[in-house]
């Protein structure tokens, strides 16, 4: 059995669009691409860094996929991030029929979330997310993510695909890491910690007990 872990990139308002290039992904007419390159420092890479450490398979919506096979095998094997982006198995859920050019790629066609609770039932590296947006509605949908990896940048984007949409299951979440940039970017590790526990600061209705103790004392006085 392995995670699957989401590692992305966020704004404060939570969107997650293009933050890589101006043309990344103009859908809706978002203008704001590449709004993540001006704060790149030592620590992030430290922080990406760990989140490649480890062996992964990348799991991926068609269009992101598009965006990386358009890049990373054309990237040298001296680049860090391409050299295992290319060696990691790359599961894609796509409608398309057409092929997946990229090595190591396998299309998961069909129920994209009962194929990816079945690839979690296997034995295998952890699941790694990147962009995305599209599929992680899904993936939150179903609760199928274990972990969460942010970056959260100091910046508003306004309309835009977002990371946590109006199908997100309601769930406590354990901080285990936490950093911050020297650009103001927090760099934060998420796991799961149950149901979401409420409570109130307001006064609170007496028990029946308590109205019965109360009476008592009234007739008593």
């Amino acid at each position: 059995m392995r995670k699957l872990v989401t590692a992305a990139f966020i704004s404060l308002d939570g969107v997650m669009q293009a933050p890589g290039a101006p043309q990344e992904d103009p859908t809706g007419g978002f203008s704001l691409g590449g709004w993540t390159v001006n704060y790149w420092d030592e620590p992030m890479g430290q922080f990406m860094g760990g989140i490649f450490s480890n062996p992964f398979a990348l799991l991926l919506g068609r269009k992101t996929y598009e965006i990386f096979a358009a890049h990373w095998p054309f990237v040298g094997q001296d680049d860090p991030i391409g050299k295992v982006f290319n060696a990691a198995t790359k599961y894609v859920a796509t409608t398309s029929t057409q092929p997946l050019a990229w090595e190591n790629s396998v299309a998961l066609h069909g129920d994209a979330a009962a194929e990816i609770a079945r690839l979690k039932q296997e034995d295998g590296p952890d699941l790694l997310t990147q962009g995305s947006s599209g599929l992680l509605q899904t993936l939150l949908a179903h609760d199928l993510i274990d972990e969460l990896r942010l970056l959260t940048f100091p910046l508003i984007l306004g309309p835009g695909k977002r990371l946590f949409a109006d199908g997100a299951k309601p769930q406590a979440l354990k901080l285990t890491e936490n950093a911050v940039s020297t650009t103001g970017v927090i760099m934060s590790v998420y796991e799961r910690a149950g149901e979401v526990k409420t409570g109130t600061f307001g006064m609170q209705e007496p028990s029946q007990a308590e109205i019965a103790r109360r009476e008592r004392m009234n007739r008593e006085g």
